[in-house]
């Protein structure tokens, strides 16, 4: 029996705005040895104590790239459109559970407030996915609980 391939996916956070949200996401990455991509605008400095706190002792580790804006990301790595896997609440493109995710995908999220700008999405209807909630009593989860959940279904073939 031959080993699955493995999974080279990144968690894509455009405007993240709770720094812990974000270390937390990023000790996740460690855990799966994937790459977090941070777009600007934060709501935080990066080098903050809150961040590094969520991380712990692991955010030296994470494999962290930057970008200033949407537009420069796209620029610089020009994802192919399979490759691109948008959560929100309000998915339309199924639920978390539907999509067969390459190993090189890109799961991305939006800030806590307000999720994904709209003008990333256009176009991306069917790319946009959302985690099943049961409850109405809940409008969304948080970010990092969200982007674990995702990132370990998306690499459920990739895990031994």
């Amino acid at each position: 029996m031959s080993d699955p391939p493995r999974a080279d996916m990144k968690i894509v956070l455009v405007t993240p705005e709770i720094p812990g949200n974000t270390g937390t996401i990023g000790r996740t990455c460690v855990a799966l040895d994937l790459e977090l991509i941070l777009i600007r605008p934060y709501g935080f400095d990066i080098s903050e104590k809150s961040v590094r706190r969520a991380g712990l002792d692991y955010w030296k580790h994470v494999r962290l790239s930057e970008y200033d804006d949407w537009a420069g990301f796209m620029a610089a790595r020009a994802p192919r459109r399979d490759q691109l896997f948008f959560f929100e609440d309000d998915g339309t493109g199924g639920t978390v559970y539907d999509p067969a995710y390459p190993p090189d995908a890109y799961l991305v999220f939006g800030r806590e407030t307000k999720g994904l700008q709209p003008g990333i999405l256009t176009g991306m209807e069917d790319r946009v996915f959302r985690l099943p909630m049961r409850s109405e009593h809940i409008r969304s989860l948080n970010l990092a609980n969200a982007a674990t959940a995702v990132v370990y279904q998306a690499m459920r073939a990739y895990l031994a």
